[in-house]
């Protein structure tokens, strides 16, 4: 059998992954991090597999456990058929699992953290929140992770410049999707929007045409949506293409494990009415004032309070963020997941730190028009963000 190298990151980017994830560990507590969860997985070691990693932060030391995937080798890889033989492996090599055990409590299912507290020997009651290490630590991106974004984002700006070459008179917003993700598929696209967090599903992304937009959704997105079915409650619903309607397009940015995030709104013939020219101006306004203001140091709750302040000066905050549901965030952390640290709310206690990646996405919903605005994804960097998403974010013809 062909062995195959289970670990894909070099020594200094899985090192700058660990040393965070140590710092969190010991602020949290725990000796012991076991990481079972797909974007994690793929976090410290750049593929997916079955089975889990586990940390030991008192070592300063990475194993990896490994089911029906044999052919996986390299440094501290074990092929085990179950959780239960991990504590016979490592006492084999003179380890013993410590009693300060982290697994991710909200990514993994009870019964899992029952299965793995037992097999480890602790109480599950006692065991800690590894999430919080993991979400902190992958807040702060390594210089190999910032460069993927930036591979995406361009990839992502080359979709969205076709975009109105995909539109055909008489087209409902569910097929303009579906031409819009062949494109990206084409582009490189995996095909999957990781997205963290309880009851949290979507597709390839979003396409907002007309009154839909403000049909709010079970998910926590910033707008919602219909959907085409009852089974998946967002997003595009089978909405007519015409003049004076937009369409925000809100779709996928994956195209190698990481994410960029961009929305663009279209219109048809260059119609729509003054009152939606003018808020998706404020969004590119808004934009352009956080991209000033935003440092590292910088509150996060900030942010959310400038925007929803030009909002109100302008007469749109009843309009801001959704109209019949409004979101209360305005902006988010970016990279394997969609919604990753930090938050742009009002009561977030995040504070932004230099390579946080971030998207802002200051929208608004117009009564009988649909949604308008722009979403941008940035870098934070010592002396402000930079801008990743580069494409045109005026009102875009889809018959240009």
């Amino acid at each position: 059998m062909k062995q195959i190298p289970l670990q894909l990151l070099d020594s200094k980017a899985l090192d700058f992954r660990l040393s965070r994830i140590y710092r969190f560990m010991d602020n949290l507590g725990a000796s012991t991090l076991v990481v079972s969860d797909n974007a994690n997985k793929f976090y410290l070691t750049g593929r997916i597999f079955d089975g889990w990693v586990i940390i030991d932060a008192s070592r300063r030391d990475i194993r990896y456990f490994v089911r029906r995937q044999p052919e996986l080798s390299g440094a501290g890889v074990h092929t085990v058929r179950k959780p239960e033989e991990i504590p016979a492996v490592l006492a084999r090599e003179g380890l013993n699992i410590t009693p300060a055990v982290a697994l991710e409590l909200r990514e993994t299912s009870y019964a899992n953290v029952v299965r793995m507290a037992r097999a480890l020997g602790v109480k599950p009651e006692e065991i800690l929140d590894g999430d919080a290490v993991l979400m902190g630590a992958r807040a702060v991106k390594a210089p190999d992770e910032v460069q993927k974004i930036r591979e995406c984002a361009t990839t992502h700006d080359r979709v969205y410049s076709r975009i109105p070459h995909l539109y055909r008179e008489g087209m409902d917003d569910v097929e303009l999707q579906v031409e819009i993700e062949r494109v990206s598929r084409l582009e490189g696209a995996i095909g999957i929007m990781r997205v963290s967090g309880d009851d949290m599903e979507l597709n390839m992304g979003s396409v907002l045409v007309g009154a839909n937009a403000d049909t709010p959704s079970p998910y926590d997105f910033a707008l919602g949506g219909a959907g085409s079915s009852p089974a998946l409650p967002v997003g595009a619903d089978g909405t007519i293409i015409q003049r004076g309607l937009t369409v925000m397009v809100d779709t996928n940015g994956d195209f190698n494990g990481y994410m960029s995030d961009m929305t663009r709104t279209f219109i048809v013939d260059d119609e729509v009415c003054d009152e939606a020219r003018r808020a998706h101006q404020l969004s590119i306004d808004i934009c352009r004032r956080l991209e000033h203001d935003a440092r590292p140091g910088t509150p996060c709750s900030e942010l959310y309070e400038t925007a929803i302040a030009m909002a109100r000066e302008a007469g749109l905050e009843g309009k801001f963020m959704g109209h019949r549901h409004q979101a209360g965030f305005i902006g988010h952390g970016v990279g394997i997941t969609i919604n990753e640290l930090p938050v742009l709310s009002p009561r977030s206690k995040d504070i932004l730190e230099e390579n946080n990646i971030i998207a802002i996405e200051p929208k608004f919903v117009i009564d009988k028009v649909g949604a308008v605005g722009v979403e941008n994804t940035y870098r934070v960097g010592a002396d402000g963000l930079e801008r990743l998403t580069v494409c045109r974010e005026e009102l875009v013809s889809l018959e240009d």
